[in-house]
């Protein structure tokens, strides 16, 4: 395919890397060699990618696969698209995903982007013991290799020691329960002015909070 002049050189960076995490997780590079798509229910997430790349492109809507609709943008970028082809994201990646090359230093900023994409954090009260807050952090893939990627990378980097992948019925989730998300949470939001969705942020520290008040 012949590929058009870049106007841009990408370089790994925060920004890039968090975008990344995005793309690897509710992210997806068409066929044509040239668009890339990011959805979500979060229009914040959307916004904040527009700002980071200075797209001149408006938040759309689709219907998705559960009778609703869900914002997306698509952007025509050759060379981010081949930056990130080059990194190991490919077009129709949900299963075919590997890992991704992005280097040390920058791997918690793509951490937090897999988080907003594709992550959850929850919490409840055990019962079986008095005053005892219980939260998880996930993240979410249909690639089984993928998850073990990031879970190895995250024990070398982040020193977590647990970790399980759970089958679901459309996709794997690597769950940590609460020390483990102490530590993942402390290495994604290492800064208080990083790109990142505020609404999982805040339930994250509200768990924190929580635990240690009890």
């Amino acid at each position: 395919m012949r590929r058009y002049k870049y106007r841009k050189n990408y370089k790994w960076n925060t920004d890039i890397a968090y975008v990344a995490g995005l793309v690897a997780s509710d992210g997806c590079l068409s066929n044509n060699g040239r668009h890339l798509n990011i959805t979500s229910n979060d229009t914040e997430i959307l916004e904040c990618v527009i700002r980071l790349l200075k797209l001149r492109v408006k938040i759309s809507q689709k219907k998705n696969g559960f009778g609703g609709y869900g914002n997306y943008i698509q952007f025509g970028d050759v060379a981010l698209y081949d930056f990130l082809i080059n990194a190991g994201i490919t077009p129709s990646k949900s299963k075919t995903i590997l890992k991704v090359e992005v280097p040390d230093r920058f791997y918690s900023d793509f951490l937090r982007g897999l988080f907003d994409g594709d992550g959850t954090t929850y919490g409840y009260w055990d019962r079986r013991w008095r005053s005892s807050f219980m939260y998880y952090t996930e993240l979410t893939s249909a690639s089984r290799n993928f998850l073990e990627w990031v879970h190895l990378t995250n024990k070398r980097l982040i020193g977590v020691k647990g970790g399980k992948i759970k089958p679901g019925i459309r996709a794997m989730k690597l769950s940590y329960a609460k020390r483990d998300s102490q530590k993942l949470f402390n290495y994604m939001y290492y800064a208080v002015d990083l790109p990142a969705l505020n609404r999982k942020r805040v339930k994250f520290v509200n768990f924190l909070e929580t635990d240690l008040r009890y």
